[in-house]
């Protein structure tokens, strides 16, 4: 059960609202279901001899307003509280009983009529659909007070729980209060009248989120905003000194024709100037040297790839591990903007994935531990590392590295819902999980042409290398890891890897023994495919072999034409060779 709160000035302008159609015909026998005193005209259910809605709703909205207008111009601004309350999809319909006694719980939950308080604020309950109700309640109390409404929202939002248990309805997760704000009604319905597939709110947040990511300072932050085609305005104290900022969206204007200016802190809480200082200043990526291995052919999007796959393999390691809370709370941090710096820079075809996995993950990146004093620094680096080399064209090299990165931050992202599960996080551990499914998409794209190279060239091999490097798997993969028929399905691409180990110069089965003991394999969806990555980088090998084996050969015709023009212009003088009566068979000139 959600509700979702709002604030307004025009009583009128809202009961019009939900007794009219909807805007799209979606409101359907718009009638009371409940009010303070149980007796308060209802424009959709008059029983008078004439009735008339619109005179009904002037009387309606009338007896709602009449303390706020005894009170004057000491009445809030916004004197109009509205809150719709939905049912989640599945949950049962509810009688309109039922419905006015979820409505009676919400508004003494809230402090907008406390049960047995004769001087609780006036509201009514309207129902005009099948799975919610909308609540609305003048803020002035029958004392010409103004009600008590510190942290309405959490109230009722407390109060939705114990309901759902009650009732027998879908458990949602419980917030924590660390959850970026969500857009407004009005803000919905703009987007929606404009055009735009989400609110101004929503693609602001996004786009200071990239900004942010990898930045080396608060000037390259600011500067990374406008070059996003965002109008920022920084405040300043007298000193010079920047006091915070706010941004806009070049085109979205208010009914006056000004910008609509949202400052970051109204984004998300750790958007703020101050909380992103914070993070610059314990992160500082210049202070780490830190240089991506790789061979000189590989693409700079490649090279940094494979270097931010170790990173994100340790930052898995310290979630999974019981050490500081701080330190696990910072590498969330850290792999949140790897993800922001990924998706920017990724290819069309996974691009949409991983713009998902972003916005995913940035919930899980928030609770209430904090990560302020912790080393942010290898993450930092990565993350800006991947945003310096440009973007990854997702094909050869390029495509390896990118499925070899997505695999272990699907890893990262799973090790992060147990340890906010374990600290009792629903919605960041529910976050975390669906930012794996989305990564898994995207691994499952960019993987498809690597894997298929390397399960062609695993089919290829002689069957007696074949059968050793099987014998190898058998002995060292873990039990859970092995079919029914003694061998682990789909082994072509890890026995082609184990055979190009060898090749390399190392000893398979002790690189194998170190890839399975690096971390657990218990929440792979393929233990194959992550156990390939990793030989792959332990190696150093090409992440896509049928680019390597394809440069390979270009490199070999050319060593080849190059030996035979060098051997022909170095071969000595000779006798000359008997006549013959072919002249195909004659030696070519000198």
């Amino acid at each position: 059960m959600v509700p979702d709160i709002g604030r307004g000035s025009r009583t009128h302008g809202l009961l019009v609202y939900l007794y009219g159609p909807g805007r799209r015909e979606e409101h359907t026998d718009a009638h009371l279901v409940g009010s303070w005193d149980g007796f308060a005209p209802d424009p959709g259910r008059d029983t008078s001899p004439d009735p008339d809605p619109k005179v009904t709703l002037a009387r309606l909205t009338a007896a709602l307003d009449l303390r706020v207008k005894q009170v004057g111009d000491r009445a809030p601004a916004q004197h109009v509280w509205h809150c719709s309350v939905r049912t989640a999809p599945g949950d049962r319909r509810f009688s309109d009983e039922e419905w006015n006694s979820i409505a009676q719980r919400i508004v003494h939950a809230t402090g907008i009529a406390p049960d047995g308080d004769p001087d609780g604020c006036r509201w009514i309950a309207v129902r005009h659909a099948d799975d919610h109700i909308h609540i609305v309640a003048t803020l002035v109390r029958g004392d010409l007070r103004n009600p008590r409404l510190n942290y309405d929202f959490n109230k009722a939002q407390a109060e939705c729980r114990r309901i759902e248990k009650e009732m027998g309805l879908r458990r949602l997760n419980a917030g924590d209060g660390t959850a970026a704000k969500n857009p407004t009604s009005a803000e919905k319905f703009k987007a929606e009248r404009t055009g735009r597939t989400e609110t101004s709110r929503e693609t602001l947040r996004e786009a200071v989120r990239q900004a942010l990511a990898g930045a080396d300072d608060e000037n390259e932050f600011f500067t990374r905003l406008r070059e996003a085609g965002l109008r920022v305005k920084v405040r300043h104290a007298p000193s010079g000194d920047a006091l915070g900022y706010n941004v806009a969206l070049p085109g979205d204007r208010n009914r006056h024709g000004e910008p609509v200016w949202y400052p970051g802190s109204k984004l998300a809480p750790d958007l703020s100037l101050p909380k992103i200082r914070l993070r610059l200043a314990d992160g500082t990526v210049e202070q780490e040297a830190r240089s991506a291995a790789g061979r000189a052919d590989w693409s700079p999007p490649a090279r940094e790839r494979r270097g931010a796959t170790g990173t994100v393999e340790r930052a898995a390691v310290l979630l999974d591990g019981n050490g500081d809370d701080e330190e696990a709370a910072a590498q969330l941090v850290g792999v949140g903007e790897l993800l922001d710096t990924v998706a920017q820079t990724s290819p069309a075809a996974t691009r949409a994935e991983l713009a998902a996995a972003a916005r995913a993950f940035e919930r899980a990146t928030r609770s209430h531990v904090r990560a302020e004093h912790a080393d942010t620094r290898a993450l930092r680096s990565a993350a800006r590392g991947i945003i310096r080399a440009g973007g990854a064209l997702g094909r050869g090299e390029d495509g390896g590295t990118t499925a070899m990165l997505l695999s272990t931050l699907v890893l990262v992202t799973l090790a992060a819902a147990r340890w906010h599960s374990a600290r009792g996080h629903a919605q960041q551990a529910h976050a975390s999980r669906q930012t794996a499914e989305h990564l898994r998409a995207a691994y499952r794209q960019a993987a498809a042409a690597p894997m298929r190279a390397l399960h062609d060239q695993g089919r290829a091999l002689p069957e007696a290398q074949r059968r050793t490097h099987e014998v190898t798997l058998r002995a060292v993969l873990p039990e859970q890891s092995v079919g029914a028929g003694g061998m682990p399905a789909k082994t072509d691409a890890l026995v082609a890897t184990l055979a190009q180990v060898e090749q390399a110069g190392h000893d398979p089965e002790a690189l194998l023994r170190q890839a399975i003991d690096m971390r657990e394999l218990d929440t792979a969806t393929d233990v194959n495919d992550v156990l390939v990555w990793r030989l792959r980088r332990i190696a150093q090998l090409p992440a896509h072999p049928g680019e390597a084996a394809r440069r390979q050969q270009a490199g070999t015709r050319s060593t080849k034409t190059s030996t035979s023009r060098t051997s022909e212009r170095n071969i000595p003088a000779v006798a000359p060779r008997p006549a013959v009566s072919d002249p195909r068979n004659r030696p070519p000139r000198r």
